[in-house]
């Protein structure tokens, strides 16, 4: 087990960050810890990274305990905060080097030049930090959470603020890593849990409410609510279609074509058909949307 977590609660004053916490991460799975702002994330990963101690409960990284044997807990992590702590006025190289004595790595300028090689850092290398776009700032700090080859990457909104072919480059980049090692990702971009992980983990108000896979989580009914696009072959109007039974709101997208909300788990394709053979109306398309990630942490979190 490459984590562990048992009964974890954070206190600050009267307010609970964390309540009765408990999960585990297998070696290898990449897991996605979701949550809406102040729900307790950062919290837990300040915790499992040593940087704060637990009110109560216990926490393990790779069998080690994070009251008791912190400075084995934190060989075995790489950890890149929320905020990308970097020494600008560094070059890059230079900056790797200071962490790679920090961790007294042998051959030195070898795991530097694997380091740059597997981030993607080459073009920008003999740059100094504060040079660098923010892309390439959080491929330096992965470079620095990477150096000591640690079994476990804990990573903190590692794509926040990117353009998207920075967020594609960053989130392969993630793939491959979790090839070999245990991730646990914290983000608010559902579509990079979505292409990225293999388990997720809800948490709201101090509180896990979600630990399953994403297609279980997504496969899960949490309301009777249901969208459906149709695109007829004639116009009609927004009132008409909710005249047909179950229909609670219609809107058009383009043209012909129209988004029906529904509340009722029934399925009402079979009425949009029977509304268009009535009014002397073809169906061209018709599409039930599966429900998103983002769907079921809106459910679970508001």
């Amino acid at each position: 087990m490459s984590i562990k977590v048992s009964n974890i609660t954070k206190v600050y004053g009267n307010q609970h960050a964390l309540d009765n916490v408990s999960f585990e991460v297998d070696a290898g799975e990449i897991v996605g810890f979701l949550g809406p702002n102040g729900a307790g994330k950062s919290t837990m990963m300040k915790i499992l990274t040593c940087f704060i101690p637990q009110t109560s409960g216990n926490a393990s990284v790779c069998d080690f305990d994070v009251t008791e044997d912190s400075l084995q807990v934190r060989k075995n992590i790489g950890y890149l905060p929320e905020h990308n702590p970097l020494y600008t006025d560094m070059y890059i190289k230079e900056y790797l080097e200071f962490i790679a004595g920090l961790h007294h790595i042998k051959n030195v300028k070898q795991r530097i030049a694997e380091m740059i090689e597997i981030t993607g850092l080459q073009v920008e290398q003999k740059k100094k930090i504060g040079a660098l776009s923010k892309g390439y700032r959080q491929r330096v700090g992965l470079a620095q959470a990477l150096i000591h080859d640690p079994k476990v990457l804990i990573l903190d909104e590692p794509t926040t603020g990117l353009d998207p072919n920075q967020l594609a480059e960053i989130r392969n980049l993630i793939i491959e890593t979790g090839k070999q090692k245990t991730i646990l990702l914290s983000t608010h971009i559902m579509q990079e849990v979505e292409a990225v992980c293999d388990r997720v983990i809800i948490i709201n108000k101090g509180q896990i409410v979600a630990n399953d896979t994403t297609t279980v989580l997504q496969n899960t009914q949490l309301s009777n609510k249901q969208f459906i696009t149709v695109e007829f072959d004639k116009e009609t109007s927004p009132n008409l279609l909710k005249n047909i039974e179950g229909v609670d709101d219609a809107k058009n997208v383009n043209g012909n074509t129209w988004r029906i909300e529904s509340n009722t788990n029934k399925d009402i394709r079979p009425l949009i058909f029977e509304y268009a053979v009535k009014n002397g109306m073809a169906v061209l398309t018709l599409h039930k949307e599966e429900q998103r990630l983002e769907d079921v942490f809106k459910q679970l979190t508001k």
